[in-house]
Parts: structure tokens; sequence; C-alpha cells
């Protein structure tokens, strides 16, 4: 029997080596505990968001959940939404975002991250914040056999 999946299908080709424009996209925000960046309750967090979109009636745009490493006990993740969602901290980006696509296991992401700088570095693109875009959850990208990750400098 096929295992059921909960991601979309990810096409890393938009995201590859580009630029990015955000205008003013609403973002739903919320906290992840960490330990030494580790995620600790990412998917009860995750569940818990998605529960409180849904009943909204608002939906997630592209299945972006962009996540900021603000220490490492917390992380924050955006969440794109297309409307508020009441009692959710709100946020929105706008501007020009830098984006590379990586493929491979988490423990790749130091590597992932000296080559995002030196892409940036590249193409003269100066960031004050970067994002980690987690594509799929650890059993989509088992089914799919693609594991990949989005780095978004602003």
């Amino acid at each position: 029997m096929d295992e059921q999946v909960c991601c979309p299908l990810f096409d890393p080709k938009p995201w590859e080596r580009t630029i990015v424009t955000f205008d003013h996209q609403r973002f739903a925000k919320v906290k992840v505990r960490t330990l030494n960046f580790m995620p600790l309750n990412f998917g009860s967090v995750m569940k818990k968001a998605q529960a409180q979109i849904n009943a909204a009636g608002a939906k997630v745009v592209d299945n972006i959940a962009l996540s900021n490493h603000v220490s490492k006990w917390t992380m924050e993740v955006l969440i794109a939404v297309d409307k508020e969602v009441p009692d959710m901290q709100m946020s929105a980006l706008a501007g020009k975002f830098l984006s590379n696509v990586y493929e491979g296991p988490f423990k790749d992401t130091g590597i992932w991250c000296k080559h995002f700088e030196q892409f940036a570095k590249e193409e003269a693109f100066t960031f004050s914040t970067w994002y980690m875009w987690y594509t799929t959850c650890p059993k989509c990208a088992k089914k799919y056999g693609k594991n990949y990750v989005v780095i978004l400098g602003h």
C-alpha cells in the first residue's frame, strides 16, 4: 500500500540561484523550542498552527514556512498565509531575497550555509537575515527521495 504524503512535491527550479521578491507577503509567526539549533517541538507547533490557519479559513501560500534560527534555543517559523489569522502573531515580508536550493541530509546544513554565504558574496548580495525553508517533512522527503532545503537571504 502507498504511504500517505502530507507535503506537496517541491519543484526546486524557481528557487535556484535567483532573487525572489516578496511584496508585503503575510506570514503567521510561531516559535519552536530548539536545543543547539535542533528543533524539539517542530511537528506539534506546526500542527497547531495549521489547525489555527484552517479554522480562520486561511490557506498556506505555496507551502512556504521560513525558519529563522534566532538562537540556540529558539526558532521562529513564518508561515505564508493568504489572509490574517486571528490569535496568531502576524508579520509581513517585503523586498528582495537571494535564494538557493540545497538537497541532502540535514547534517549538511553547515556546508549549505557556507556555500550560501559564498554565493551571496559572488552575487554582491548583502543580507541581514536569512531563512531556511524545509520544503517537506522527513516522512515526505523519504517518500519522494529528496530532502530539499531553500536558503533565503534578506
